[in-house]
């Protein structure tokens, strides 16, 4: 599987879509193609009572939305994200990721 330029964890802007300009917290990548973002793309989702919830109802939770659609926010700007290769401890390299925008490495 390729690296994933979002993961979770990480602070994203939406670009694109009915909730364009929001921001949140990755909870989940699926398939790594989609991103679950915190407060983004709630929808209604009716449940039947059962022994977690026993009243039932109508729950709001995050919908997936396309990765294509959210921004890397870094230092407060959106950038776009690269990979590079830094030289580790023993001569070791890693692939890292970088803010495209800055050149500041993320992780």
């Amino acid at each position: 599987m390729a690296t994933l330029k979002i993961k979770k964890g990480d602070t994203v802007k939406v670009i694109a879509g009915k909730d364009k300009g929001k921001e949140g917290k990755v909870i989940a990548v699926v398939d790594g193609k989609k991103v679950i973002v915190e407060g983004v793309n709630t929808v209604s989702k009716h449940s039947k009572a059962s022994q977690d919830n026993p009243k039932g109802g109508i729950i709001k939770k995050e919908a997936p939305v396309d990765m294509s659609n959210v921004m890397y926010v870094h230092k407060g700007q959106t950038t776009r994200i690269g990979f590079k290769t830094v030289e580790g401890k023993n001569g070791e390299s890693k692939k890292v990721r970088f803010a495209k925008s800055t050149g500041d490495v993320i992780d």
